[in-house]
């Protein structure tokens, strides 16, 4: 009975205040809300310059509080809509960055709103299990519709977790507990594993390694900064672990032009791949797992060819390590996949696939073998939250309702195509445009024209980000698009003709 009220009070205060709560100035009816114009605003509109005074005021304080260096502005996520985001000094912005690539149809979507609206889905927004040991009734259902409705092609087996980090740090385990279990055949564990491993000792402890890339960004926790070589700000000063690190390949633009300096290139660094192997197996160290992103995105947005790819899985079977394929980023339809590694058409699929940001949760898809062989060994109290797995679901059936993986090739072309143009017009600014979908970026010279375009735009009502060491990136919702695309591409172009 006290569920029901409460289900009813919620349901007509969030009817009450939607006007104001979702879609700030204006109204929109549920068939209004089909279509896209009214959803979203028309174009930017700025009113002071960002940061404003509102949110350098409240940048005083939360630094009082914690370290708020790294904070850009304050946001009113309840005027942002669509593909605009607006700060607490009212100015509105196309957002082409959204939250580091995570918002998956944009802001205060109307489909999302109405699922919280739903009395029904209210327990899951309140009471937060701890899912490995008290889901709910429906677990199992939810993920059915929702995570493993689009499973990467091989792996039906899913973990969810909460960040991509966690995600990743986990996968590293599962990866390390499957070799272990391939080495010790059908032996039981030995008193002298059980012991040793409380002193972190081998053999409980085994001297086991993950290979990953110079440039590649997997996390911050303890294992994934092992395996991230982006930026020495995440590094410096945290103790590591003597994992190897391969190249990976640097590719010269525009790659018709450069088709067999790129082969070597790229052959340069698979041969390093197998020699760290070799040398790692030497040293008495174990590569039990590869890391990689389809476009290492933190570390420049780097890219290789599908060709590229398919030999480095061929080279993780040839020597038994696990292959595993960071789609945190990439994951989630913004290259015109639902899995930007879909593109690489691999015969043999990835041992593990990890995700986040657009995905609402995070977690890790796998194969059957990769399965943990008890209770516990892969555990937290949250496990991820069920109330993203809903939300994800709906996300899903907007993707799919709306051809989004479509519109994100579509929408990415028209981006593409006028960044092409720009680079043409002003190569002193930008050089190597690349990208897939709308996973698009742009190199500048150096740091500090970077830096200063992505201030300038942000003045102008344009929201990017940066990656590398001189990179622009866009990283827009699934519904960005063309119109969008030109809209950008005549502020930039303005921008660009009057840089100084």
């Amino acid at each position: 009975m006290a569920s029901m009220l409460l289900s009813r009070q919620l349901s007509c205060c969030l009817q009450q205040n939607s006007r104001l709560l979702v879609f700030g100035h204006r109204y929109i009816s549920q068939a209004a809300a089909k279509i896209d114009v009214d959803f979203d605003y028309d174009g930017p509109l700025m009113k002071t310059e960002v940061p404003g005074p509102r949110s350098r005021e409240l940048m005083k304080q939360l630094n009082g509080i914690q370290n708020a260096e790294a904070v850009h502005f304050f946001c009113n996520y309840e005027e942002s809509r669509g593909n605009y985001l607006v700060d607490v000094d009212g100015n509105r912005m196309l957002d082409l960055y959204s939250q580091i690539s995570s918002i998956p149809i944009g802001y205060s979507h109307p489909s999302l709103i109405k699922l919280l609206q739903q009395p029904q889905n209210l327990s899951t927004f309140v009471n937060r299990p701890a899912l490995g040991i008290l889901p709910p009734e429906n677990f199992a259902e939810r993920l059915k519709e929702s995570l493993l409705s689009v499973a990467p092609k091989g792996l039906p087996q899913v973990i969810t977790m909460s960040c991509g980090s966690c995600s990743n740090e986990n996968a590293f385990k599962a990866i390390f507990m499957w070799y272990r279990s391939k080495e010790r055949g059908h032996n039981n564990v030995t008193k002298e594993e059980l012991e040793s491993c409380m002193i972190n000792q081998p053999p409980g402890c085994p001297d086991y390694a993950m290979l990953s890339f110079m440039g590649g960004f997997h996390g911050r926790t303890m294992g994934c900064l092992a395996t991230t070589h982006s930026k020495a700000i995440h590094k410096l000063d945290i103790p590591s672990l003597d994992w190897p690190i391969a190249p990976f390949p640097r590719l010269k633009y525009p790659l018709e032009d450069f088709v067999k300096e790129n082969q070597q290139e790229e052959a340069r660094c698979l041969e390093e791949v197998e020699d760290l192997i070799v040398k790692y197996r030497k040293k008495k160290k174990i590569v039990a797992g590869i890391i990689i992103e389809p476009i290492q995105s933190e570390g420049g947005d780097n890219h290789a060819s599908d060709d590229f790819f398919r030999k480095l899985r061929d080279i993780a079977r040839k020597h038994g390590c696990a292959f595993l394929v960071d789609e945190v980023q990439t994951g989630g339809g913004c290259t015109g996949k639902f899995w930007a590694h879909e593109h690489w058409g691999l015969d043999d699929p990835a041992d593990v696939v990890t995700f986040s940001k657009k995905m609402m949760t995070g977690g890790f898809f796998h194969k059957e073998e990769f399965r943990p062989n008890a209770p516990y060994r892969i555990f937290n109290t949250w496990l991820g939250d069920p109330s993203k797995n809903l939300m994800l679901a709906e996300v899903i059936k907007v993707i799919k309702r709306e051809d989004l993986l479509n519109n994100a090739a579509h929408a990415g072309k028209a981006l593409l195509t006028g960044l092409l143009d720009l680079q043409a017009r002003y190569p002193h600014l930008i050089s190597r445009v690349r990208g897939r979908g709308t996973f698009c970026s742009f190199d500048t010279p150096n740091d500090a024209t970077r830096n200063k375009l992505i201030t300038i735009a942000r003045n102008k009502g344009v929201v990017l980000g940066g990656c590398g060491d001189r990179s622009i990136r866009f990283r827009p919702t699934l519904i960005f698009k063309d119109h969008h695309a030109h809209l950008f591409l005549n502020i930039f172009s303005d921008i660009l003709a009057n840089f100084k």
